[in-house]
């Protein structure tokens, strides 16, 4: 539960990813766009300013460095009359008025400079205004300064109406937001009914799911779910498999153990009983090696072992010990059983798997090689191998690709065994990427190489 609690919300994912960046850029084009009106208001009334303070300085007369200001009384009321603002103007030469109010401030910190002037932001007659600022010479006398001041009435409602232009376009942002929450449900709800349709029917059946109606986006999701059912199907199908090789396997063997402790109950003396117990020991031995290889085969199941971790070992570390474990067999036999490994020889396995094909290797090979016979164990880092060699019986040529099979035995083939042992060593390569190769020994018996260079199977 918790874990279902702390899972992401895809949709979520997709709402956050797509509306994060729209509030972004409204958020950018309301600032951009206010930005803009206030510019682009500021520019227009500067620039009628600038013509009224230019139409106010062409007035203006230089006589033997004093100046004059011809402004007929139409011209100054139509400069001052405005229906919104309240206009001011001055014409000053230094300290001197030649028209308008005094007092109208000559200058600002933040001036923005035109070609025919500067205009600025100042405070007269207690409200805000915007001056605009023209200076006249005649290259010999004291400048005139023409300074033509109006509130800003009229600026803040063109700005104010500017920005209301902008508001379709926030409607069609909100459209837009409203849009995308839309489409990401819409697009999500298929998903949701695949998903059920997917989980009712992977309950009733492990059989492949149809993508026919999947968006192409999700069909490598729907190839993974049935690749999935598919190595399911059969790992249950190598289940069912080897529990009925077990349970035939195993029922000649407890029967036989039946019959042999009928007959040791029915045992006329003490020697007879014995006699049987004894052949009773073997076949409890034999049903015991059954048993171990039939647990062997289980364990090597590939999605059973994908887990296990190959580590670096040392093979001729490893087919010392194994070699150790067996010499006593071999021993009982006669036969030379000799390790060929001058180095160590690392390559990365899984160390038990390794010496359980060895062992089943060795086995083979002491089980079918004759009293006083020879058996080579032979590690090589070039390429990195393990071979046992033998001067048995050996396997005849067309079956040696058939004994690598699960209960199969080659016609040569002596005494008590189950066909397992070759089967568990391939498949214990495989596990490795290794090949196993079989050939005949130069003593005339059988070789079995696993490649660890070679890789793919047997």
């Amino acid at each position: 539960m918790q874990a279902d609690r702390d899972a992401p919300w895809l949709s979520r994912e997709l709402l956050l990813r797509l509306l994060l960046p729209l509030l972004v850029i409204v958020v950018v084009t309301a600032g951009l766009g206010a930005y803009a009106a206030q510019r682009l208001t500021d520019r227009v009334f500067d620039r009628w300013l600038l013509d009224a303070a230019r139409s106010v300085a062409s007035l203006v007369r230089f006589e033997q460095g004093q100046a004059s200001l011809d402004l007929p009384p139409v011209a100054e009321t139509l400069l001052l009359f405005d229906d919104n603002d309240l206009t001011y103007f001055s014409v000053a030469q230094g300290t001197r008025i030649l028209a308008g109010r005094r007092g109208i401030p000559v200058q600002s910190r933040d001036e923005s400079s035109y070609r025919r002037g500067v205009t600025y932001e100042a405070q007269f007659d207690q409200h805000p205004v915007r001056i605009a600022r023209v200076t006249v010479s005649d290259g010999h006398s004291v400048p005139v300064v023409v300074l033509v001041a109006e509130t800003q009435v009229k600026r803040q409602r063109s700005a104010q109406d500017l920005r209301i232009a902008f508001l379709p376009v926030a409607a069609l942002v909100l459209g837009a937001a409203l849009a995308i929450v839309l489409a990401v449900r819409r697009t999500m709800r298929p998903l949701e009914l695949i998903a059920a349709r997917w989980n009712e029917q992977s309950h009733a059946s492990l059989q492949a799911i149809g993508d026919e109606d999947v968006p192409r986006e999700l069909r490598p999701f729907a190839a993974a779910l049935n690749d999935l059912l598919r190595r399911i199907r059969e790992m249950l199908a190598r289940e069912r498999q080897f529990a009925a090789t077990v349970a035939h396997q195993l029922r000649t063997p407890l029967t036989g153990l039946q019959l042999g402790l009928s007959r040791a109950a029915q045992a006329q003396d003490i020697i007879e009983a014995r006699t049987v117990i004894g052949e009773l020991s073997q076949s409890t031995q034999r049903t015991a090696r059954l048993v171990q290889q039939l647990l062997a085969l289980g364990n090597l199941d590939p999605e059973t072992c994908s887990d296990r971790n190959l580590r670096n070992h040392d093979l001729s570390a490893l087919a010392q010990d194994v070699g150790a474990a067996h010499a006593e067999m071999a021993m009982a036999k006669s036969i030379d059983l000799e390790l060929l490994a001058a180095v160590p020889v690392f390559a990365p396995v899984i160390a038990e798997l390794i010496a359980e094909a060895l062992g089943n290797l060795l086995e083979n090979a002491i089980q079918y090689t004759p009293k006083g016979g020879r058996i080579t164990v032979e590690v090589t880092k070039s390429p990195i191998s393990i071979s046992v060699s033998d001067s048995g019986s050996g396997i005849a040529e067309d079956e040696l690709s058939l004994v690598f099979e699960r209960f199969v035995r080659g016609k040569l083939a002596s005494g008590d065994g189950s066909g397992l042992g070759l089967a568990i060593v391939r498949d214990i390569a495989l596990l490795h990427d290794a090949l196993v190769s079989l050939n005949k020994s130069p003593w005339g018996g059988l070789s079995a190489t696993i490649n660890f260079n070679s890789g793919g199977g047997a």
